[in-house]
Protein backbone atom coordinates (compact mmCIF):
# COMPACT_ATOMS: atom_id res chain seq x y z
CA UNK A 1 0.00 0.00 0.00
CA UNK A 2 1.49 3.30 -1.12
CA UNK A 3 2.10 5.95 1.50
CA UNK A 4 0.27 9.25 1.17
CA UNK A 5 2.55 12.21 0.55
CA UNK A 6 3.12 14.31 3.64
CA UNK A 7 1.54 17.75 3.56
CA UNK A 8 3.92 20.63 3.93
CA UNK A 9 2.66 22.73 6.83
CA UNK A 10 4.87 25.68 6.02
CA UNK A 11 3.21 29.05 5.55
CA UNK A 12 1.67 29.70 2.15
CA UNK A 13 1.84 33.14 0.58
CA UNK A 14 -0.58 34.94 -1.73
CA UNK A 15 -1.80 32.90 -4.68
CA UNK A 16 -0.98 29.62 -2.92
CA UNK A 17 2.75 29.99 -3.54
CA UNK A 18 5.22 29.32 -0.76
CA UNK A 19 7.75 32.18 -0.36
CA UNK A 20 11.39 31.23 -0.67
CA UNK A 21 13.21 31.42 2.67
CA UNK A 22 16.07 33.65 1.52
CA UNK A 23 13.81 36.05 -0.38
CA UNK A 24 11.45 36.35 2.60
CA UNK A 25 14.34 37.17 4.92
CA UNK A 26 15.79 39.73 2.52
CA UNK A 27 12.40 41.34 2.17
CA UNK A 28 12.09 41.53 5.96
CA UNK A 29 15.55 43.08 6.23
CA UNK A 30 14.64 45.61 3.55
CA UNK A 31 11.48 46.81 5.33
CA UNK A 32 13.31 46.88 8.68
CA UNK A 33 16.02 49.08 7.15
CA UNK A 34 13.40 51.27 5.50
CA UNK A 35 11.58 51.70 8.80
CA UNK A 36 14.84 52.74 10.50
CA UNK A 37 16.07 55.11 7.78
CA UNK A 38 12.80 56.68 6.59
CA UNK A 39 12.09 58.94 9.62
CA UNK A 40 15.66 60.27 9.69
CA UNK A 41 15.81 60.69 5.92
CA UNK A 42 12.46 62.49 5.72
CA UNK A 43 13.48 64.81 8.59
CA UNK A 44 16.76 65.79 6.93
CA UNK A 45 15.01 66.16 3.57
CA UNK A 46 12.40 68.57 4.97
CA UNK A 47 15.09 70.56 6.79
CA UNK A 48 17.11 70.77 3.57
CA UNK A 49 14.09 71.98 1.61
CA UNK A 50 13.42 74.69 4.22
CA UNK A 51 17.10 75.68 4.18
CA UNK A 52 17.22 75.96 0.38
CA UNK A 53 13.89 77.82 0.32
CA UNK A 54 15.21 80.54 2.65
CA UNK A 55 18.66 80.65 1.04
CA UNK A 56 17.35 81.13 -2.51
CA UNK A 57 15.30 84.14 -1.40
CA UNK A 58 17.55 85.82 1.16
CA UNK A 59 21.07 85.21 -0.18
CA UNK A 60 20.55 87.31 -3.38
CA UNK A 61 19.59 90.27 -1.15
CA UNK A 62 22.95 90.24 0.66
CA UNK A 63 25.45 92.76 -0.78
CA UNK A 64 28.45 91.13 -2.45
CA UNK A 65 30.86 92.77 -0.02
CA UNK A 66 29.11 91.14 2.96
CA UNK A 67 28.34 87.79 1.36
CA UNK A 68 30.76 85.06 2.58
CA UNK A 69 30.28 83.16 -0.68
CA UNK A 70 32.03 86.00 -2.53
CA UNK A 71 35.32 85.24 -0.76
CA UNK A 72 34.94 81.45 -0.76
CA UNK A 73 33.88 80.85 -4.38
CA UNK A 74 37.41 81.40 -5.82
CA UNK A 75 38.65 78.51 -3.70
CA UNK A 76 35.47 76.43 -3.36
CA UNK A 77 33.05 76.46 -6.32
CA UNK A 78 29.95 75.87 -4.19
CA UNK A 79 27.88 78.17 -2.01
CA UNK A 80 27.75 77.66 1.74
CA UNK A 81 24.29 76.39 2.72
CA UNK A 82 22.58 78.25 5.53
CA UNK A 83 23.96 81.75 4.92
CA UNK A 84 20.55 83.09 3.99
CA UNK A 85 18.92 81.41 6.98
CA UNK A 86 21.48 82.92 9.38
CA UNK A 87 20.98 86.38 7.87
CA UNK A 88 17.21 85.93 8.10
CA UNK A 89 17.38 85.04 11.81
CA UNK A 90 19.71 87.97 12.52
CA UNK A 91 17.33 90.26 10.65
CA UNK A 92 14.40 89.12 12.79
CA UNK A 93 16.42 89.75 15.95
CA UNK A 94 17.29 93.28 14.77
CA UNK A 95 13.66 94.03 13.87
CA UNK A 96 12.52 92.73 17.26
CA UNK A 97 15.08 94.89 19.04
CA UNK A 98 14.03 97.98 17.07
CA UNK A 99 10.36 97.47 17.93
CA UNK A 100 11.25 97.58 21.63
CA UNK A 101 12.69 101.09 21.47
CA UNK A 102 10.78 104.32 20.91
CA UNK A 103 11.88 104.84 17.30
CA UNK A 104 10.88 101.31 16.36
CA UNK A 105 7.45 101.66 17.94
CA UNK A 106 6.92 104.97 16.15
CA UNK A 107 7.79 103.39 12.81
CA UNK A 108 5.50 100.43 13.53
CA UNK A 109 2.59 102.76 14.26
CA UNK A 110 3.17 104.63 10.99
CA UNK A 111 3.33 101.35 9.06
CA UNK A 112 0.13 100.07 10.71
CA UNK A 113 -1.70 103.31 9.93
CA UNK A 114 -0.73 103.01 6.27
CA UNK A 115 -1.86 99.36 6.10
CA UNK A 116 -5.13 100.09 7.89
CA UNK A 117 -6.07 102.58 5.16
CA UNK A 118 -5.85 99.93 2.42
CA UNK A 119 -9.27 98.25 1.93
CA UNK A 120 -8.18 94.64 1.28
CA UNK A 121 -4.74 94.64 2.89
CA UNK A 122 -6.02 95.86 6.26
CA UNK A 123 -8.29 92.82 6.68
CA UNK A 124 -5.45 90.40 5.91
CA UNK A 125 -3.00 92.31 8.13
CA UNK A 126 -5.31 92.55 11.14
CA UNK A 127 -6.23 88.86 10.99
CA UNK A 128 -2.59 87.78 10.56
CA UNK A 129 -1.42 90.04 13.38
CA UNK A 130 -4.09 88.76 15.77
CA UNK A 131 -3.26 85.11 15.02
CA UNK A 132 0.49 85.71 15.39
CA UNK A 133 0.06 87.53 18.71
CA UNK A 134 -2.22 84.78 20.03
CA UNK A 135 0.08 81.90 19.03
CA UNK A 136 3.45 83.48 19.82
CA UNK A 137 2.53 85.38 22.97
CA UNK A 138 4.15 83.75 26.01
CA UNK A 139 1.03 84.06 28.18
CA UNK A 140 -1.22 82.57 25.50
CA UNK A 141 -3.29 79.48 26.31
CA UNK A 142 -3.42 78.40 22.66
CA UNK A 143 -2.74 74.70 22.14
CA UNK A 144 -1.96 74.16 25.80
CA UNK A 145 -4.07 71.03 26.31
CA UNK A 146 -5.45 68.02 24.44
CA UNK A 147 -9.11 67.26 25.14
CA UNK A 148 -11.51 64.43 24.33
CA UNK A 149 -15.08 65.18 23.31
CA UNK A 150 -18.05 63.47 21.67
CA UNK A 151 -18.02 64.07 17.92
CA UNK A 152 -19.60 63.79 15.36
CA UNK A 153 -22.33 61.63 16.92
CA UNK A 154 -23.25 59.97 20.19
CA UNK A 155 -20.76 57.29 21.17
CA UNK A 156 -18.08 58.54 18.73
CA UNK A 157 -15.13 60.44 20.19
CA UNK A 158 -12.49 62.78 18.83
CA UNK A 159 -9.47 64.58 20.23
CA UNK A 160 -8.84 68.28 19.74
CA UNK A 161 -6.82 71.15 21.14
CA UNK A 162 -8.08 73.74 23.57
CA UNK A 163 -7.30 77.16 22.09
CA UNK A 164 -8.88 79.41 24.71
CA UNK A 165 -12.10 80.58 26.29
CA UNK A 166 -14.91 81.69 24.02
CA UNK A 167 -15.57 85.41 24.14
CA UNK A 168 -17.73 87.96 22.40
CA UNK A 169 -21.13 87.27 20.87
CA UNK A 170 -20.81 83.47 20.86
CA UNK A 171 -20.34 83.31 24.65
CA UNK A 172 -22.98 85.95 25.39
CA UNK A 173 -25.65 83.98 23.52
CA UNK A 174 -25.37 80.90 25.75
CA UNK A 175 -25.56 80.23 29.47
CA UNK A 176 -22.85 77.55 29.26
CA UNK A 177 -19.17 78.18 29.89
CA UNK A 178 -18.02 77.67 26.28
CA UNK A 179 -14.44 77.15 25.12
CA UNK A 180 -12.79 77.14 21.69
CA UNK A 181 -11.63 73.72 20.49
CA UNK A 182 -9.68 73.13 17.28
CA UNK A 183 -10.48 69.76 15.68
CA UNK A 184 -7.65 68.92 13.23
CA UNK A 185 -7.97 66.53 10.32
CA UNK A 186 -5.87 63.45 9.58
CA UNK A 187 -3.16 63.31 8.28
CA UNK A 188 -2.90 67.09 7.76
CA UNK A 189 -3.36 68.78 11.16
CA UNK A 190 -3.09 72.29 9.69
CA UNK A 191 -6.69 72.07 8.48
CA UNK A 192 -9.69 71.34 10.62
CA UNK A 193 -12.76 72.77 12.31
CA UNK A 194 -13.31 75.36 15.01
CA UNK A 195 -15.87 74.12 17.54
CA UNK A 196 -17.48 75.94 20.46
CA UNK A 197 -18.09 73.32 23.15
CA UNK A 198 -19.30 73.66 26.75
CA UNK A 199 -16.42 73.10 29.13
CA UNK A 200 -18.37 70.44 31.06
CA UNK A 201 -18.49 68.24 27.93
CA UNK A 202 -14.70 68.02 27.60
CA UNK A 203 -12.39 65.39 29.07
CA UNK A 204 -8.83 66.73 29.54
CA UNK A 205 -6.14 64.24 28.51
CA UNK A 206 -2.71 63.80 30.07
CA UNK A 207 -0.88 63.58 26.73
CA UNK A 208 1.10 66.59 25.55
CA UNK A 209 0.18 68.68 22.51
CA UNK A 210 3.12 67.22 20.58
CA UNK A 211 1.94 63.68 21.34
CA UNK A 212 -1.57 64.58 20.26
CA UNK A 213 -0.32 65.95 16.94
CA UNK A 214 1.74 62.78 16.35
CA UNK A 215 -1.31 60.64 17.02
CA UNK A 216 -3.42 62.64 14.57
CA UNK A 217 -0.79 62.66 11.81
CA UNK A 218 -0.23 58.89 12.12
CA UNK A 219 -3.95 58.15 12.07
CA UNK A 220 -3.76 56.54 15.51
CA UNK A 221 -0.79 54.30 14.70
CA UNK A 222 1.43 56.23 17.12
CA UNK A 223 -0.37 56.19 20.47
CA UNK A 224 1.23 57.96 23.46
CA UNK A 225 1.46 56.03 26.74
CA UNK A 226 -0.92 56.64 29.61
CA UNK A 227 1.20 58.42 32.25
CA UNK A 228 -1.55 58.71 34.85
CA UNK A 229 -1.19 57.06 38.22
CA UNK A 230 -2.73 53.63 38.86
CA UNK A 231 -5.41 55.26 40.98
CA UNK A 232 -6.44 57.66 38.21
CA UNK A 233 -6.49 54.84 35.64
CA UNK A 234 -9.20 53.09 37.64
CA UNK A 235 -11.52 56.12 37.37
CA UNK A 236 -13.84 56.07 34.34
CA UNK A 237 -14.89 59.51 33.14
CA UNK A 238 -16.95 58.55 30.11
CA UNK A 239 -20.10 56.47 30.49
CA UNK A 240 -21.40 53.93 28.00
CA UNK A 241 -23.44 55.32 25.10
CA UNK A 242 -26.27 52.85 25.68
CA UNK A 243 -29.60 54.28 26.72
CA UNK A 244 -30.70 57.90 26.77
CA UNK A 245 -28.44 59.19 29.53
CA UNK A 246 -25.55 61.48 28.55
CA UNK A 247 -22.11 59.92 28.34
CA UNK A 248 -20.43 62.86 30.05
CA UNK A 249 -21.38 65.91 32.08
CA UNK A 250 -24.46 66.49 34.28
CA UNK A 251 -27.04 63.69 34.12
CA UNK A 252 -24.49 61.04 33.15
CA UNK A 253 -23.35 58.08 35.22
CA UNK A 254 -20.00 59.87 35.70
CA UNK A 255 -21.51 63.08 37.08
CA UNK A 256 -20.23 62.33 40.61
CA UNK A 257 -16.67 61.58 39.50
CA UNK A 258 -14.25 64.18 40.93
CA UNK A 259 -12.86 66.54 38.28
CA UNK A 260 -9.37 66.18 36.91
CA UNK A 261 -7.00 68.62 38.66
CA UNK A 262 -5.87 71.43 36.41
CA UNK A 263 -2.29 71.49 35.20
CA UNK A 264 -0.03 73.62 37.36
CA UNK A 265 2.08 76.10 35.39
CA UNK A 266 5.64 75.34 36.47
CA UNK A 267 7.23 77.82 34.05
CA UNK A 268 9.06 80.93 35.20
CA UNK A 269 6.21 83.16 34.07
CA UNK A 270 3.73 81.13 36.05
CA UNK A 271 5.91 81.31 39.14
CA UNK A 272 6.32 85.06 38.78
CA UNK A 273 2.57 85.49 38.50
CA UNK A 274 1.95 83.47 41.66
CA UNK A 275 4.61 85.38 43.59
CA UNK A 276 3.06 88.62 42.46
Amino acid sequence: MAKKPRKDKRSVGLGGKRPFGMIARLRGYFFAGLLAVAPIGITFWLCWILLKFVDTRVTPLIPQAYNPNTYINPYFPHEIPGVGLIVFVIGLIIVGALTRIFLGRYMMRISENILNKMPVVRSIYSATKQIAETVLKRQSEAFRQVVLFEYPRRGSWAIGFLTGSTKGEVQSLTDDDVVNVFLPTTPNPTSGYLLFIPRRELVPLSMTVEEGIKMIISGGIVTPPDRRSDEQKQIKRVASSTGDRPTIGPGSEMADVPPIPEKVDTSEDGGDKKDA
